[in-house]
């Protein structure tokens, strides 16, 4: 019978079990498990915001000028306040640091998150409506040496999940205060050329100038060949900044390509910014990009700049650079136990047993429906459960369970009095 209603394009179910990595439930757990260890590692805490903000946050914190504000949010409207889904989670955190005072804690606040966000922009591989984000944010210090550790962190996770053959792109965006010089001066570059830009830079031209850097047409790179570059603009201490952040990398062995056209799409940025990349997810190679944003705090409200930077990726992108790589991918978590139970009285012991055996620590299955004992078997094969303890008249009557071996094949007889020590002892 065919559904009434489908995912939303754009959208996708998370699924045990499914055929592809990317909607398949286990994959997520996978990659979820060792964000939060290589977190916990770093001395990372993890805060959860909520997924609806007020509009203003956003639109204040990104900036009205981005792409993401003025084209891409979901909004709608209760009474007299509007609200988002967010569409990202950077503005909200500094919303939360603000909210609750976290400047108070001892310390600088290394925090790290995990969620989904949303953006109403057409679905293409990589790019999705409802997509998920992780990131972290070091909050409370200038130092470079904190720009270098999000880098470090962010390239940590990656490495731990596989994926080597990234490449981390840098730069440096200024201060606040020598950014419009270079606006200007890239302007007027820009200008003698405007009928041959495509139509998104042109637009970019009169209110964003600096994303027309991102652009990925040939033409439109080869006129940004002989463009004023934004280094020649910075202030000493900008320069200085970025000259140790680079001396820190190499200290710490993090091969960098420094690219003076990258430029992060968000208005809060200020100095540093970076892109990693990778060639396993197609046409839109960035996997995670972050950088520094001590402006976003007054953007949203605070009578002064905080000092901050972070990074943030996408789960999804995360996933098809893993499967474009080859790497091994978790299909489903086998069982360590599968109960057989033939007969309504066996069935009813079997219930006992299996959340005995769950009580204990082992993840035990058992069917529910009353199939054959060839049935039950191929159950219990399609679980990858490593033991198979079957339980009919016969084992009623002796009270010893049947226990099986699926790797050797060997079988023995248990007493139900030591079934669950027998097997907790077996899979140690």
């Amino acid at each position: 019978m065919k559904s009434t209603f489908q995912t939303i394009e754009g959208t996708s179910d998370l699924l045990p079990g499914a055929p592809k990595a990317l909607v398949r439930t286990e994959v997520w757990h996978h990659i979820e498990r060792g964000i939060h260890e290589i977190m916990r590692r770093h001395g990372f805490s993890e805060i959860r915001t909520p997924i609806l903000e007020h509009t203003g946050l956003i639109a204040r914190g990104i900036g009205q000028l981005t792409d993401i504000v003025s084209k891409e949010m979901y909004t709608f409207e209760r009474g007299n306040t509007n609200y988002v889904l967010r569409p990202e989670l950077t503005a909200p955190i500094m919303r939360s640091y603000l909210q609750h005072h976290l400047e108070q804690q001892p310390g600088v606040q290394r925090l790290y998150y995990l969620g989904a966000c949303f953006r109403a922009e057409r679905p293409q591989k990589g790019r999705y409506r409802q997509f998920h984000q992780f990131g972290a944010e070091i909050i409370g210090t200038e130092d470079p040496r904190a720009d270098a550790e999000i880098i470090a962190v962010m390239m940590e996770v990656y490495r731990a999940l596989g994926l080597l053959e990234t490449r981390l792109r840098i730069n440096t965006l200024g201060s606040a205060e020598t950014r419009p010089q270079y606006r200007e001066a890239l302007v007027r570059y820009l200008e003698p050329h405007r009928e041959t830009l495509t139509g998104v830079s042109q637009d970019r031209l009169s209110r964003n100038p600096l994303r027309i850097l991102d652009t990925k047409v040939e033409a439109e790179r080869k006129i940004l060949k002989e463009a004023p570059r934004l280094y020649a603009y910075l202030d000493e201490e900008s320069r200085r900044n970025y000259e140790a952040l680079k001396r820190v990398l190499a200290s710490i062995a993090i091969p960098y390509l420094e690219d003076p056209m990258l430029v992060r799409g968000l208005d809060y940025y200020t100095r540093t910014a970076f892109e990693l990349e990778h060639d396993g997810i197609g046409a839109q190679s960035a996997l995670a990009g972050g950088g520094r944003y001590d402006l976003l705090a007054p953007a949203i409200g605070a009578k002064k700049p905080v000092p901050a930077v972070g990074f943030a990726a996408g789960m999804e992108r995360l996933i098809l650079a893993m499967e474009g790589s080859g790497l091994p991918l978790p299909e489903s978590d086998p069982f360590d136990v599968w109960m057989i139970a033939l007969g309504d009285a066996a069935g009813e012991k079997a219930f006992i047993f299996v959340q005995s055996l769950r009580r204990a620590g082992l993840r035990a299955g058992l069917e529910l429906t009353g199939r054959s004992m060839k049935a039950q078997m191929r159950l219990a094969n399609r679980a990858g459960s490593r033991w198979v303890v079957i339980l009919g008249e016969k084992e009623l009557e002796t009270e010893q369970a049947i226990v099986k071996d699926m790797v050797t094949g060997e079988q023995i007889a248990v007493p139900f009095m030591g079934l669950t020590q027998n097997l907790t002892e077996k899979l140690k």
